[in-house]
């Protein structure tokens, strides 16, 4: 097994968490929209894991631009830096990305659902094509 096939193997593993934490990001969101969890709640659930989500798609972006991979790293990047700036542009009052006096405020949680939507379709995309990358580098040898 050569580098590509460890690096492949990681990224599918590092997507497979962000996969997931992307179908958490919908059921929470959707857990409020229905009523079954309070502002507050919510929000405490969603900022806990928004760091994590942040750094991990960074490393992963950080990992395909060393190993050279420039084509995946050109089309993986957008989300991350839009995750970064978000992260970093987020109000100096709020608690977090999301801010339970201010999610229920001029359609917030539908923009904040749409978001969270597009990520898990992003992240599903390249959980395949990070599998396909790598079963081609095994069978391939490297």
């Amino acid at each position: 097994m050569g580098p590509d096939g460890l690096l492949f193997i990681f990224c599918l593993i590092d997507e497979a968490a962000l996969l997931f934490l992307a179908v958490y990001f919908v059921i929470t969101l959707s857990d409020l929209e229905c009523d079954y969890l309070n502002a507050r709640t919510c929000c405490e659930k969603l900022n806990f894991w928004v760091l994590p989500e942040v750094i991990a798609h960074d490393i992963l972006a950080v990992m395909l631009l060393i190993t050279g991979h420039w084509l995946l790293f050109l089309i993986y990047v957008p989300l991350g830096a839009w995750l970064t700036y978000k992260f970093v542009t987020k109000p100096s009052g709020d608690i977090g990305i999301f801010d339970p006096t201010e999610i229920h405020n001029r359609q917030q949680l539908k923009n904040y659902m749409r978001e969270s939507l597009i990520r898990l379709g992003v992240h599903l995309i390249f959980f395949f094509i990070f599998l396909y990358w790598m079963i081609y580098s095994l069978v391939k040898g490297d």
